[in-house]
């Protein structure tokens, strides 16, 4: 299922690449020869997937570079919404989120663009892309014809679109196409007044020239519920599927022109296969990943490695410099040498003091304070929407004997850390941990803290609340009276906390003990160069780490595959100490140190948790 969102692509017709002496540029398909026309003349090109929004946008133009150099003319290029519209109705499209640089470090590098902004992407996003805020209206049927989503999705292509526009080929760009929805005839709903309602809003913003087309997987149902007159059907498959059987579908759907297809591996063609990669996969940095859902939840990494031509870090592997040779038997290679790896340093270890428990720190992550509400509320309508919240009550009797804690209708949204007068008891977990024993006194305070691992970025379930969705039951009495804390950790971190605050050697704030949801600092000193590196937490058992304020991700080694998180070098610096700040979720180790190595710990077989 989610492998089918990552995928290096092969577009092509069997002619050779030439160009044709016209004034005027034009990229179009020649119905009547099957094959793609570029400038009027009959033209191939081999792309690859690369997500921008999984690269410091200081190694765009070193990745780009790269999938030049292996011989690769075009690049896939997905544009999450959620991304740039975090909040409703505030665009973002600066610094890592600079589409239109990216675009230009593309044209510049020689590689054209496919272009796929959605609404909806996959690619074991957050939500398949689409932003949190959408589940405000708890009802709202998102890909559908649904108005409230159609409304937020005109909103939003009101804004992308007329970027792009000068960016398509016909304008002096080297965007040659664009998709429409993806792979939609795997969704429930096959809505097509939903597709028609996106056809006409790319046709009114990108014009009637510009080629727009549809990807669905290898099977009638998807075929038939994904593909619309008007916009050219593709197919997309792996590579324990027959290449001519899967275009024979697609024969059946798009009559004529060039079977066109994007597969988990280099186009048959090529007469080479890769097992279900992308060029580059990168990182799920921050609270970006997302997860599936088939019989339970279960939250992508936050490595994208995905064993990719090019490494997570950004490094040639033996598979890329196979491709090249490949592609040299059927076009042209630039000259001159792959671009080396970016340089890696093993800075060794660091201390980690404690800070204080999470709970002790409210006053510095959640200076709002908390919302009273008698039932629980949920992250979206406490219009937080990634990250942690913090739910407060008190025992509502005495239970000296333990008492089980319960969550019977699977309404833990993703994982809580319960404690009770701030001693860790131990987890809830959605789907595997639904009940925990307690004791106490009538009156005593029990806090629980809720992590959002992800949101379900494909199926039926994206429209995945986070939070306490329903009600916590203590033996038979069902928990009210809640104190519910947004928690602004990041903001609070990025402006300098707590390296720069006084707050964690307040009275009352340490304790000795290791377990349950606590914050830990150090500072990795300047070397006098800043190389990319992997930060491992041996012995911790999982939580989030930051580094200089920004969000590397999610560790959790005793679950696995990865080991290390990596630790991009422009985030470093060369000449001041760099903060780091961990926020462990259960229980650190008692030697609390971490390490920089100089190289990833990762299993190849990684991929949901």
């Amino acid at each position: 299922m989610s492998l089918k969102c990552a995928f290096l692509a092969v577009l092509s017709c069997a002619c050779a690449v030439t160009n044709a002496a016209s004034g005027t540029r034009t990229f179009s398909i020649d119905y009547s020869h099957d094959r793609f026309l570029k400038d009027g003349a009959p033209f191939q090109y081999i792309s690859g997937s690369v997500h921008y929004f999984r690269i410091p946008r200081a190694y765009w133009k070193d990745r780009l570079l790269k999938m030049y150099m292996t011989g690769l003319n075009a690049a896939q290029v997905y544009v999450p919404w959620n991304f740039h519209e975090t909040i409703q109705g505030v665009y973002n499209f600066t610094g890592d989120r600079d589409l239109e640089h990216f675009l230009d470090l593309a044209n510049r590098t020689g590689l054209f663009v496919i272009l796929r902004p959605g609404p909806y992407i996959c690619a074991e996003w957050e939500m398949g892309g689409l932003p949190a805020w959408l589940l405000q209206k708890p009802n709202i049927m998102v890909r559908t014809a649904d108005p409230d989503y159609l409304q937020a999705v005109n909103d939003w292509l009101a804004v992308l679109l007329p970027k792009v526009k000068p960016w398509l080929y016909g304008n002096g760009g080297n965007i040659l196409s664009v998709q429409v929805e993806n792979e939609y005839g795997s969704y429930f709903a096959c809505d097509y007044n939903y597709m028609r309602h996106l056809r006409a809003l790319f046709r009114y913003f990108l014009g009637d020239d510009t080629i727009l087309f549809t990807t669905d997987g290898n099977t009638n149902r998807e075929m038939t519920c994904g593909t619309l007159q008007g916009l050219y059907a593709t197919i997309d498959f792996g590579t324990d599927t027959n290449a001519s059987v899967a275009f024979d579908r697609q024969r059946r759907f798009e009559p004529r022109g060039p079977l066109a297809g994007w597969t988990t591996g280099v186009s048959s063609m090529l007469t080479w296969t890769l097992r279900r990669y992308m060029f580059e996969g990168g990182t799920n940095f921050g609270y970006w990943n997302g997860a599936d859902y088939d019989t339970r939840y279960r939250s992508v990494v936050t490595s994208y490695d995905y064993n990719a031509p090019l490494s997570e870090a950004g490094d040639p592997t033996d598979k890329l410099l196979a491709i090249r040779e490949v592609i040299k038997k059927f076009r042209d290679i630039p000259l001159g040498p792959m671009p080396p790896a970016t340089p890696k340093f093993a800075y060794g270890f660091v201390a980690m003091k404690k800070v204080g428990r999470l709970s002790s720190l409210l006053d510095t992550i959640s200076p709002q304070g908390p919302v009273k509400s008698q039932h629980l509320l949920t992250f979206e309508e406490m219009k937080q929407y990634y990250g942690y919240m913090l739910y407060r009550t008190k025992l509502p009797r005495m239970v000296s004997d333990p008492t089980p804690l319960i969550s019977p209708l699977n309404g833990i949204h993703d994982r809580a850390y319960i404690s009770i007068n701030g001693m860790y008891l131990g987890f809830l977990e959605r789907d595997t941990q639904l009940v925990i024993n307690v004791t106490g006194q009538e009156g005593d305070q029990m806090d629980v803290l809720v992590e959002n691992m992800g949101r379900v970025n494909f199926g039926s379930k994206i429209n995945d609340f986070k939070g306490l969705v329903s009600n916590l039951i203590l033996g038979g009495d069902v928990l009210t009276d809640w104190q519910i804390y947004s928690l602004d950790i990041d903001g609070t971190i990025a402006g300098g906390w707590p390296h720069s605050g006084v707050k964690q050697h307040q009275p009352g704030m340490m304790s000795n003990s290791t377990e349950g949801p606590a914050f830990y600092m150090g500072m990795l000193e300047p070397t006098g160069f800043a190389w990319d590196t992997f930060l491992k937490l041996r012995g911790w058992t999982k939580g989030q780490v930051w580094i200089n304020g920004v969000n590397l991700g999610r560790y959790w080694p005793q679950r696995g595959p990865q080991q290390t998180l990596y630790v991009p070098g422009p985030l470093l610096s060369s000449s001041q100490p760099n903060n780091i700040t961990v926020l462990e979720l259960e229980g650190a180790p008692v030697d609390t140190r971490v390490v920089f190595l100089d190289r990833a710990q990762l299993d190849s077989t990684m991929g949901t948790s």
